[in-house]
């Protein structure tokens, strides 16, 4: 049986923290080092990409968090209790998290992420206008852009389709102009349409 599978059969075949059926895929909860539990859980796609700060926090998608923090299951307590901890500023959430209980362990490894550090703002891909960029989005430069190491002069006004995203930096994209791959900053973009 695969992990999938065995997540599957554990959650009924339903995100482990909201409770939502469809598109589910394993989420590996980080660990600390030498830490024997299962640290994998089966979450929807918006769960995922708000644990990984790729979306916007929806404050009313976790208020899931009160029901999935009771959970049996290690991980999904950890999870809870890493989202509640950015959602600190919520009155609900900082309730659950005086109600709720993790032994030292428990506690050691949903600290190991330092989310409860942190409140509850996303890094995300802007343009100059504060519109949130994708993969594959349609830019236009804001600026003529001399290319370092090139003779190539991006001009102003340029229209710059399917760009990607610099996973590590949210102030890059990397895109394609005259057919040379160049990373641009997104504060010299516009978002086409916006």
């Amino acid at each position: 049986m695969t992990t999938e599978d065995r997540l599957k059969e554990r959650s009924g075949n339903k995100c482990e923290l909201c409770a939502a059926e469809g598109a589910l895929k394993v989420y590996e909860v980080r660990v600390t080092a030498g830490s024997r539990e299962d640290n994998e859980i089966l979450l929807c796609d918006k769960c995922t990409k708000q644990i990984e700060k790729k979306e916007e926090l929806d404050s009313k998608h976790w208020q899931c968090l009160t029901t999935s923090m009771w959970s049996e299951v290690p991980a999904v307590q950890v999870a809870s209790w890493r989202m509640l901890n950015r959602l600190k500023n919520e009155s609900w959430a900082a309730d659950s998290i005086d109600m709720m209980y993790l032994d030292d362990d428990r506690l050691a490894w949903a600290k190991v992420s330092g989310d409860h550090e942190n409140d509850s703002s996303v890094d995300l891909h802007k343009d100059c206008n504060g519109a949130v960029l994708q993969a594959g989005d349609t830019v236009v430069l804001t600026k003529s852009l001399d290319v370092k190491g090139s003779t190539l002069n991006a001009k102003m006004g340029t229209v710059v389709k399917n760009i990607k995203l610099v996973d590590d930096n949210t102030e890059q994209i990397e895109c394609k102009i005259e057919g040379q791959a160049i990373i641009v900053l997104t504060k010299y973009v516009r978002k086409q349409g916006s």
